[in-house]
């Protein structure tokens, strides 16, 4: 994802997310990973996949556009 300001998209993902009032054990569970590897990704110290940013983009219910936008 080279290019991409992927601080931005996890600030958009934690956005969502907690405006969703959606908790990382729900985000984790929608994900089938545990709430520490979701915690992970959005501290940054596992990368952003692609898979994970459509993963995330579906438990949201929201296009991966919206969390790519800026």
């Amino acid at each position: 994802m080279s290019g991409i300001n992927i601080e931005y998209i996890l600030h958009n993902i934690r956005k969502t997310r907690e405006r969703s009032y959606f908790s990382q054990e729900y985000m984790a569970a929608k994900m089938h990973i545990g709430q520490n590897a979701y915690s992970k990704i959005e501290l940054r110290k596992t990368k952003l996949t692609v898979e994970h940013l459509f993963a995330i983009a579906d438990a949201l219910g929201v296009e991966v556009a919206e969390l790519l936008a800026q």
